[in-house]
């Protein structure tokens, strides 16, 4: 299985630092970046410039800049070669050794940002936002994910001897993401999807798993408390085990329980799940890495058109 993301999904999983990620066409209003990882538990900084250009002297429309030695975040944008005034606030609940999930989320007047999906600070324009395109991690931390939501068009020309640059796509115009992420939605999670699940169509399902978490389920319905063709049920309680079943007809059917690599879904860490329809089966990805697939038990089509998400597990986005 080969992970294909969805338009206007840009992911990047566990890439060494410095890490670079071009945002094709440049940022603007209701576009987002996601970034996750864990700090060194003896960690000085780490830093995310969203920048205009892979090139370490690039214009910087906003740097976030944790420095765990000092106690506090400085907040920042360069232009010209100049530093402008520092914003600064505390670090909680950023922490050495913690696992963070940061989104930056493009408003018309600037950067709203969350941590652990709380909010933590805004940063106005400095720069025109569609001057950047890319996101720039490096420092002391074990970088997970980075993700830009809601982009479209070219990617820039790779720079000769340049950090990393991912993720690697044909050089052609990306379409736009159907419709936004919904971020942090509350739990349950229950959305229409527009068209259904046709072919090729994906859902991305980001999320935490609480320490005290013992289960949860996603459910794909033909329409609102219809069959189930899809239920997938981690079970943090029962050895990490994956399950997946459907509901047709008002029976359960055969459990399935194998898959590719250890379960993704654990106490105190964060996840990354694709969804993606084929003609045949569903096609499961963990961070970009196939876990399983399911063939239909059902076709699969327009009627599929409920996606519902319950149990113990905190979202952080979803979007198809």
């Amino acid at each position: 299985m080969t992970f294909v993301p969805p338009p206007g999904y840009l992911p990047s999983y566990n890439p060494p630092l410095p890490f670079v990620a071009a945002v094709p066409g440049g940022l603007r209003p209701g576009m987002a970046i996601y970034v996750q990882g864990v700090p060194a538990p003896q960690a000085d900084w780490f830093r995310v410039n969203l920048a205009a250009g892979p090139e370490e002297e690039a214009d910087v429309a906003l740097h976030l800049n944790p420095r765990f030695g000092a106690g506090v975040a400085v907040l920042n944008s360069r232009r010209g070669g100049r530093w402008g005034d520092e914003q600064r606030r505390e670090l909680h609940p950023l922490c050495p050794g913690g696992p963070f999930e940061i989104v930056i989320s493009v408003t018309p007047e600037g950067y709203r940002i969350l941590v652990n999906g709380t909010f933590y600070e805004e940063f106005p324009h400095r720069l025109p936002p569609e001057l950047v395109t890319a996101v720039n991690v490096d420092g002391d931390l074990e970088l997970g994910s980075v993700s830009v939501l809601g982009g479209a068009g070219a990617f820039p020309p790779c720079v000769p001897d340049a950090p990393q640059v991912a993720p690697i796509y044909p050089d052609y115009n990306l379409p736009v993401m159907e419709q936004p992420p919904t971020l942090h939605p509350p739990v349950p999670f229950i959305a229409t999807i527009p068209g259904g699940l046709l072919p090729k169509k994906t859902i991305v399902i980001k999320g935490f798993i609480p320490l005290h978490a013992n289960r949860f389920h996603i459910n794909l319905r033909a329409g609102p408390g219809g069959d189930v063709v899809l239920h997938l049920n981690p079970r943090m309680d029962e050895d990490d085990a994956v399950v997946r079943n459907s509901f047709l007809g008002g029976s359960w059917g055969h459990e399935e329980r194998d898959i590719s690599c250890c379960s993704p879904f654990l106490r105190g860490r964060y996840f990354d799940l694709s969804i993606r329809c084929g003609n045949h089966r569903f096609k499961v990805f963990a961070e970009g890495q196939p876990l399983f697939h399911f063939h239909h038990r059902v076709p699969a089509g327009p009627h599929v058109d409920v996606l519902e998400i319950e149990g113990d597990v905190v979202l952080s986005y979803v979007h198809f």
